[in-house]
């Protein structure tokens, strides 16, 4: 990210406002044109058509693939000049700061200027392109209805709520990459990717009826497969285009000609996931010298009028030639890209594109090279006539470094509460879009729509990576928050309807309430005291497509209570005290964030197993027993302090042990496996470097080559009972960490607890955990990408160079969305977790995990803060506590695979709690305790996840179906699945069904790729597994490994 200064609004619109007075009129009569010109603004022009459109409107200034190629023919090289702004959605201010151009104290940066200068300087000549990419930036216009300077019917039409005139046919228009935002691509869920793209994609359909097809990811800090396979393969792109690729990477490629590459993301689909990839030489901003924002101390204009005594077209064309034909030394074909904009430029356009004119003309009339607007549509279609055999990219482009110190690793687990505030509304929104879809219409409307805008801004490049400033980034919580109390509240009524028995919601009188702060044990609804008229109604709604058993964990002031079941069966349950740790947690943070004073805290946490068919509920009756015998089935456990040397835990067949010396885990077994492998686990923190490249919000740069231990010896408490057995460790008076081994569960539940990390000596620290086992594993360690495929790392190496090692630590950190794992010749040890993390394997058989990071200075990268967050309650101000859950399992070889895929998924989609208080037996009569909305009987394959289903304004149904494993991953799940969609929707018919793209812009039989020709034979294996197209009667869909199927639904 790099700060370009730009004039304010009150500047620029003297500027435009006489010349809108006097074009007015004429811009009302010419409604088409002025949509022609919003079109162009929009979407990046296709090649061939829109290049003789162009040169037979312009020929001075000629634009389009066939020039491109015509001049390339001759051996000329080609510069497609691309005009864009890079509008970040937050960042040093929020996005409507940045939006209408306000507290410019800050930064100077106003997104109206932008589109409302860069309209009317394309407005002077078709032959003029622009890029926009954040799609969020035109949608908060529309819904201001702000009134457009130049065109008084322009907006109306163009960002109102009427459906355009002119639906779009200009040869201006096309396509372009389209998201709500421009998001990251190590932080993000590809879930969350998804859906923040296809939020952009629909707007533009709606609008414009056009499908994007080009990536513009400029500015993410490196890039990941999943990005590339599922623009490539899923979405139909052809080409991705960025900045940010790691130094060393980027020397070697500029000395082979391998900036451009045809990736192969997926190892899964092979060459059938290709995407045209181009990296740019530099950043995303001009050659030097070739920048004309108005503001820049250093632009040098092109001054064509002999009579100036400052003429330099000589100068400027020499100059323009020069840079051209050195970037084409590092490139194959004649064709270069220079990406004319920078961050929030074009506040006065015509400056820019004054001057572009001019060199394209005075540049194309030296006849030396050759140079034209372009856009990466135009510039993809000229590489791909070339013919050429282009370098094959494989697997991902993270770690990312810009300098021998400076590792962009850091922002992987920057800001740890945040990114899990994200993680848990995505999974939040998805279970709110299935209540929504099967309730039907209602009088609640489409109620998640309040959401889905704050989460597609969260997944920006400076939102979810935790490297805005800090008021910024509480614009980003305030908007989830709002969001999240708008679907919860639709939630609550929703939830009435659905277990309603007459299927209906204006007969429902159940208030349902939820608890979004359990995991600080405070739930207003099940601490209030239980009558002896009224049951506490626990509902529990699974959003997985197969049947699941998982604890139920709520807090209670009541220790003599009975759990019944739907079917009036006691359900066994399990008292656990409630730490001290916790107790003071809730105590500050509720009334930090809800602005409460509890003097009370509840002593139990009761727990109890629920059982919940797939996608569908159950319903839970706590009440105080009645009847003598119920408490037989009830458990109070205590927490003691161990007596003997080791303390082994474990309820079930999956054991731990302790050592009770050190307070230290020793060891991991589980009897029916037969796993019995050597483990410890510790906390660790690494000293933040503090010279000039030092550690801050986006760089991890220690000092030195190793971690300091946060305790040797590690006071110890252990809870045993029939449920669960629960270890406390209290490493230091900032961390605190609970194990818990449920019964019939295999793995271990680790819930942490960290801060405020110290800094009073004026020390940052980067808090890990730390897993080493018994294991040899050859430098190789395994991480997922964006919680979807998993790529194979290996310590201090780098697959298509040599890498030059100077942070050996921050330089073998990757991105975690799942999880990580090593492997042996007999064991694999895995970590799943609740958020994005950064993670590593730093020795054999080791594993860690940062967890939270608190550093006391800036690390020079643009924005101007120390990562020092705090939280106050009046004069009171702490460092941030971060409380988490990760997850650990082993298995033998080849078999973690089934845990790691399965049990993800009940991590990103818990249950769905619902609480109210109601009489058991009337809430019977009105109510279903239990129901799946499924077939009965029917699940879905333990390979396959339902990953959208939502009711879209149009009336249509969005369903995603996603495979889970990839190729020869695991035996016995990678392979073809089968989804029966009859039995999926078993109480309702499918009218219709239409195949559509990951986005569902265009049906997917419409989907036109370009096959490009490769260095070599990059082929290994079979051809990938994909499912057929689906027959309309049986309505079966099949899904390979790895794939994703998109479809429009109408009942």
């Amino acid at each position: 990210m790099r700060l370009t200064l730009s004039p304010p609004c009150d500047l620029i619109t003297p500027l435009i406002v006489p010349l809108c007075a006097r074009r007015a009129k004429d811009a009302m009569a010419s409604m088409p044109q002025v949509l022609a010109i919003l079109l162009q603004l929009l979407l990046v022009p296709a090649a061939t058509e829109a290049a003789r459109a162009v040169l037979a409107v312009a020929p001075n200034a000629s634009a389009g693939a066939a020039a491109a190629a015509a001049a390339g023919d001759g051996g000329k090289v080609t510069v497609h000049l691309v005009p864009h702004s890079h509008e970040d959605v937050g960042w040093l201010k929020t996005i409507d700061q940045y939006l209408v151009g306000s507290n410019n104290s800050i930064q100077v940066g106003c997104v109206m200027n932008t589109l409302d200068s860069v309209v009317e300087a394309l407005a002077r000549d078709p032959a003029r392109k622009f890029v926009v990419v954040e799609q969020v930036m035109l949608n908060h216009i529309r819904f201001r209805r702000l009134t457009h300077p130049l065109h008084p019917g322009f907006l109306p039409t163009v960002v109102g709520t009427e459906k355009p005139k002119y639906p779009g046919h200009s040869p201006q228009a096309s396509r372009f990459c389209g998201g709500w935002c421009m998001h990251d691509e190590a932080a993000a869920h590809y879930i969350d990717m998804i859906d923040q793209t296809t939020l952009g994609h629909r707007m533009i359909k709606k609008q414009f009826n056009k499908t994007p097809k080009a990536g513009w990811q400029i500015d993410p800090f490196g890039h990941s497969a999943v990005q590339a396979y599922l623009l490539g393969v899923e979405l139909g792109f052809d080409s991705m285009h960025f900045a940010r690729i790691d130094y060393q990477d980027k020397e070697k490629r500029k000395e082979d000609k391998g900036l451009e590459v045809v990736w192969h993301g997926s190892r899964t689909f092979g060459s059938s996931s290709q995407i045209f990839t181009n990296a740019f030489p530099n950043n995303y901003s001009p050659p030097k010298g070739f920048g004309f924002e108005v503001s820049d101390e250093d632009m040098i204009p092109v001054q064509d009028d002999p009579s100036l005594f400052d003429y330099n077209v000589e100068e400027r064309v020499k100059s323009f030639v020069s840079a051209a034909k050195a970037q084409a030394n590092v490139t194959h074909t004649n064709d270069i890209m220079w990406t004319m904009g920078d961050d929030f430029s074009h506040q006065y356009a015509e400056s820019w594109f004054r001057n572009m004119d001019k060199l394209i003309h005075h540049v194309n009339k030296d006849g030396q090279v050759h140079a034209l607007y372009s856009t990466p549509s135009i510039y993809t279609d000229a590489k791909h006539a070339s013919n050429v055999s282009w370098p094959v990219k494989n697997d991902d482009f993270f770690p990312y470094a810009d300098a021998d110190n400076s590792y962009w690793t850091g922002y992987f687990a920057s800001r740890p509460t945040f990114k899990r505030y994200v993680r848990m509304l995505s999974g939040y929104y998805l279970v709110a879009r299935q209540v929504e879809f099967f309730i039907g219409k209602s009088s609640l409307g489409l109620f998640t729509s309040s959401l889905e805008d704050a989460l597609g801004i969260a997944q920006h490049h400076d939102a979810i990576t935790g490297t805005a400033k800090q008021h910024t980034t509480d614009d980003y919580s305030k908007r989830l928050a709002f969001g999240a109390s708008k679907v919860e509240k639709g939630l609550n009524t929703a939830l009435s309807c659905l277990t309603s028995s007459n299927g209906t919601c204006m007969s429902s009188v159940v208030n349902f309430s939820q608890c979004q702060l359990l995991n600080m044990s405070y739930c207003p609804s099940t601490e209030e005291e239980i009558s002896a008229a009224k049951s506490l109604v626990v509902v529990a709604y699974n959003p997985l497509g197969w049947e699941r058993s998982d604890f139920i964990r709520i807090p209670v002031n009541d220790e003599n209570l009975v759990v019944k079941g739907s079917d009036g069966t006691i359900v066994e349950t399990q008292l656990v005290e409630i730490n001290n740790f916790t107790i003071d947690l809730r105590k500050f943070y509720v009334k930090a964030y809800l602005g409460l004073t509890i003097d009370k805290a509840p002593k139990y946490s009761l727990v109890f197993q629920a059982s919940v068919p797939p996608m569908g509920w159950n319903s839970y009756f706590i009440s105080r027993p009645t009847e003598t015998g119920h408490n037989s089935t009830r458990y109070i456990a205590s927490m003691v302090s161990p007596s003997n040397d080791t303390v082994e835990v474990g309820p079930g067949p999956l054991k731990m042990s302790f050592s009770s010396t050190s307070g230290q885990l020793t060891r991991i077994f589980n009897s029916v496996s037969g796993v019995d492998l050597p483990v410890q686990q510790s906390f660790f923190w690494y000293r933040s470097s503090i010279d000039a490249e030092g550690s801050g919000a986006y760089i991890f740069r220690p000092e030195g080559n190793t971690s300091t231990i946060v305790s040797r010896s590690v006071p110890l408490k252990v809870i045993h009972g029939p449920l669960v057995d629960e270890v406390h460790q209290q490493f230091s008076s900032w961390i605190y960490q609970v194990t818990r081994l449920y019964k019939n569960k295999d793995h271990a539940e680790v819930e942490y607890t960290i801060g405020p990390i110290p800094v009073d000596d004026n020390v940052g620290k980067e808090v890990i955990t730390q897993l080493k086992a018994n294991m040899v594993t050859n430098s190789t360690f395994y991480t997922d990408s964006n919680g979807r495929d998993f790529l194979k790392r290996v310590r201090d190496y780098r697959e298509e160079w040599k890498l030059q090692v100077h942070q050996p630590i921050a330089g073998n950190y990757y991105p975690v969305n799942l999880g990580v794992y090593v492997a042996d010749e007999k064991y694999e040890l895995s970590v799943l977790v609740d958020r994005a993390v950064g993670a590593s394997s730093i020795q054999d058989g080791q594993i860690e995990i940062m967890l939270h990071r608190r550093i006391i200075q800036d690390d020079g990268k643009g924005v101007g803060e120390a990562l020092n967050e705090a939280v106050c309650v009046a004069q009171d101000c702490r460092g941030l506590m971060a409380r988490g859950t990760y997850y650990v399992n082993v298995e033998k070889l080849g078999h973690g695979a089934q845990w790691r895929r399965t049990f993800g998924q009940h991590v990103y989609s818990p249950f769905l709690l619902a609480f109210t208080h109601e009489n058991e037996t009337s809430w019977k009569s009105y109510s279903v305790a239990k129901a799946s909305m499924m077939d009965a009987n029917y699940s879905l394959p333990k390979n396959v996840a339902i990953i959208t289903l939502q009711n879209l304004d149009d009336g249509t149904t969005l369903l995603r179906l996603a495979h889970l494993f990839q190729a020869a991953e695991d035996p016995q799940y990678s392979v073809m699945a089968k989804v029966e969609l009859r039995k999926v929707f078993g109480k309702r018919t499918i009218k219709q069904l239409s195949e559509t793209n990951l986005s569902a812009n265009q049906k997917r039989s419409d989907m036109k790729k370009k096959n490009w020709r490769v260095v070599g034979d990059t082929e290994n294996g079979h051809a990938p597994v994909k499912g057929g197209p689906v027959d309309s009667q049986a309505l079966v869909v099949e899904l390979g490994p790895m794939e994703i199927r998109t479809f429009l639904l109408q009942f």
